[in-house]
């Protein structure tokens, strides 16, 4: 039985357990802001190849679509995590205080969150007191709030992997639809969407462990209507212009 255990622990003791959070929060990021430059800019030089056929017309749409769209994913992931980041250490705070003023109530409080997972109240208790002597913050902030001290949400991490990831995702259509011919332009950059959003669709479906098979049909789903729409209108714009 020994042996078992120890087999185990060893087969183990290759996850990560530390900083598991942060790599998520940086990976939700980009994986977000990659499908977000490949659909959106695609939408944009679809829509405009459909209203005319000059490569560089295309291009500087794309470009300016990168650009703006990169920053804007950016900014937006800092100021979102900022504020999440805000809020933990607004409760840390508050935590802290709380086992300065009242360890005791602390203590009981932790105790009987074990409780209610289902360890008995007299080794609930002393697993709370022992975690207290060790981290009361770290004991406390984990248990009571679901948050790891050490390893609080990054704004600037967030931030540059949406950006960069955006502005790879973004280079897929730009690309695809400027090194082919204006008769298959649309059909080549409609083809590279499809790939890089089937890529898209299984990462975010591993990383939130949903079925891979809807969430790259909504993936390219929503990619092919982006392009469909903007086309036609593309299209649209292009005849009464003309």
């Amino acid at each position: 039985m020994t042996e078992t255990i120890d087999d185990d622990a060893a087969g183990h003791a290759h996850e990560p357990h530390q900083g598991l959070g942060g790599k998520l929060n940086w990976l939700r990021a980009g994986v977000l802001g990659a499908n977000d430059g490949i659909v959106s800019v695609a939408g944009i030089v679809v829509g405009v190849a459909g209203a005319t056929t000059e490569s560089t017309t295309i291009l500087t749409a794309g470009i300016a679509g990168l650009v703006a769209g990169a920053f804007s994913m950016a900014g937006g992931e800092y100021v979102s995590v900022s504020t999440q980041r805000d809020t933990e250490q607004a409760l840390l705070r508050l935590e802290k205080q709380e086992l300065k003023t009242m360890p005791e109530a602390e203590e009981r409080e932790l105790a009987e969150i074990y409780e209610q997972k289902g360890l008995s109240p007299e080794l609930a208790g002393r697993v709370a007191r022992e975690l207290t002597e060790k981290d009361a913050l770290q004991a406390h902030a984990e248990a009571e709030l679901g948050i790891d001290p050490d390893n609080l949400t990054s704004p600037w991490q967030a931030a540059w992997a949406s950006l960069v990831a955006f502005s790879i995702g973004a280079l897929l259509p730009m690309l695809s639809i400027a090194w082919v011919g204006v008769s298959l332009r649309v059909w080549a950059c409609a083809a590279a969407v499809v790939v890089g959003l089937t890529l898209t669709g299984w990462i975010s479906a591993r990383l939130g462990d949903a079925k891979v098979g809807r969430a790259i049909l909504r993936n390219v789903g929503v990619g092919a209507l982006t392009m469909l729409v903007t086309y036609f209108v593309g299209v649209i714009f292009g005849v009464t212009v003309g």
